[in-house]
């Protein structure tokens, strides 16, 4: 790890920001060739140094200040954490020649947030590059950059970016033309925004229950919930587990149903080999700051059809006619992403592989310390190939999950519970016509634990772990 806090001296503060971006630590010990210690410089510091007209390509020597902190590495534990303050929590190490050997980091509560975003790739020369290009709006080369790639990283023809996952399942289904009077069926375990698109396009949602091994909406459920009413079936890839696609299919195809897929926490997963969300009609993502790939906010429907691709992003659009502008042929919405956040969104993108590795690395690390009696994870099922999006487990039922998770908070572990379900909360419980007993099994037993795309916490959440478990 002590790589990852070097920089030259001769480098250029954007070079330094690189270096404190990738290691997630918010810091830099600045070295000359010899490795010898010239000073300490933090994120704050260069914020400072920008808002003061320093440019990005200046040398960092010219910000370093004289008096820096620093411990010798044969220091007393007592003596380093004296050196610790509110505005000094991390200092560098030096040997006798002053060569930085290690860091000291001392946090009275350290704390693992459920979900953090790292943007350690090419996402701020991207996001730099769209703010000179003055097209920070929603027009710029990164949105159809992002559009095209991430469209095709999930097997699909077309994507037409939005704003958020939320609106993108709302574009979807007014794109179908799912309106009053029509029925949606949809899980009961999900969250809460997969109901509330269907309540904004006017249309009643049915709730149904969920598989037991894959947690997502059963397909015997959504057989039985089927009336003349029903126009479409949201399936949910929970957790970044797959929905039976095949089954969802043959029965969308057998009623003549409308497929849209909510895939907010899955992007990368495959059914039979082929990504989510390129099944049926839409599909629709999430790029918020806790999912695999993220723009801050922002989402993205994609489709195979053409002209389903081109009714979308004029609804998008407010509406407007694509060669008469300012002339409105339907009321839209103004759903954009911009191009900042796309420009975000595809750096993102070129390293979402090396993302999901490291995910699962992370879900590898607590199937090792949980133990298997009291920790059921979840499951890797014959056509479906999840991803790691959050670690998700079900607790035994001897082990009180709610005081397993105050445990975890209390040695800085921020773990969460699974959904409540849908049917559970009085503005929903009129929409659900039949029992949903392993929604409320799941739901009940089921956490989440922190899951990131860097490996900077994954050894000292194992140590926490270890003995929170014991």
């Amino acid at each position: 790890m002590i790589k990852k806090m070097l920089s030259n001296v001769d480098a250029s503060l954007l070079d330094v920001m690189k270096v404190i971006n990738d290691n997630a630590m918010g810091i830099s010990f600045i070295v000359d060739d010899t490795n010898r210690l010239c000073g300490v410089v933090t994120d704050g510091d260069i914020r400072r140094a920008l808002l003061k007209d320093i440019l990005l390509s200046e040398k960092i020597f010219s910000i370093l200040k004289d008096d820096f902190t620093y411990g010798k590495i044969n220091e007393s534990h007592k003596s380093l954490i004296s050196k610790i303050s509110d505005r000094v929590k991390i200092i560098p190490l030096v040997n006798d020649k002053m060569e930085v050997v290690d860091y000291f980091e001392y946090r009275q509560n350290i704390n693992f947030p459920i979900a953090i975003p790292n943007l350690n790739g090419n996402e701020f020369k991207y996001l730099i590059d769209a703010f000179l290009s003055s097209w920070i709006s929603s027009s710029g080369e990164y949105i159809t950059k992002f559009e095209e790639g991430f469209s095709s990283y999930v097997d699909s023809s077309f994507g037409v970016a939005v704003s958020n996952g939320t609106v993108a399942l709302h574009l979807a289904l007014v794109t179908l033309d799912v309106k009053e009077g029509d029925e949606v069926i949809i899980p009961d375990l999900t969250f809460s925004a997969t109901i509330n698109a269907v309540l904004h396009s006017k249309a009643t949602p049915v709730i149904v229950d969920v598989e037991e091994e894959s947690w997502c909406i059963d397909p015997v459920e959504i057989r039985k919930a089927i009336t003349p009413r029903t126009k479409a079936i949201i399936p949910v890839h929970l957790y970044g587990q797959v929905c039976n696609m095949d089954e969802i299919m043959n029965i969308a195809k057998e009623y003549n149903l409308k497929v849209i897929e909510d895939c907010a926490q899955a992007h990368g997963s495959k059914y039979d080999n082929k990504k989510v969300g390129s099944f049926g009609d839409i599909g629709c993502f999430s790029f918020f700051g806790n999912k695999i790939i993220t723009t801050g906010e922002g989402g993205m429907c994609v489709t195979q059809s053409k002209i389903l691709d081109e009714k979308m992003r004029i609804l998008r659009d407010h509406g407007m006619n694509k060669k008469r502008r300012y002339w409105n042929d339907v009321v839209g919405f103004n759903y954009r992403l911009t191009n900042l956040q796309a420009s975000i969104g595809f750096a993102q993108l070129e390293r979402i592989d090396e993302i999901h590795e490291n995910r699962r690395k992370y879900e590898i690390t607590y199937k090792k310390v949980l133990t298997k009696s009291n920790f059921k994870f979840q499951v890797d099922l014959e056509k479906r190939e999840r991803v790691t999006w959050l670690v998700s487990a079900l607790v035994s039922e001897e082990t009180n999950r709610d005081e397993f998770i105050s445990k975890l908070k209390d040695n800085g572990i921020d773990a969460r519970p699974f959904f409540y379900p849908l049917s559970d909360m009085e503005i929903y419980k009129e929409y659900c016509n039949s029992s949903t007993p392993i929604s409320h099994a799941l739901s009940k037993r089921g956490l989440n634990l922190p899951t990131y795309e860097s490996l900077k916490s994954k050894d000292e959440i194992e140590e926490v772990l270890k003995n929170v478990s014991k």
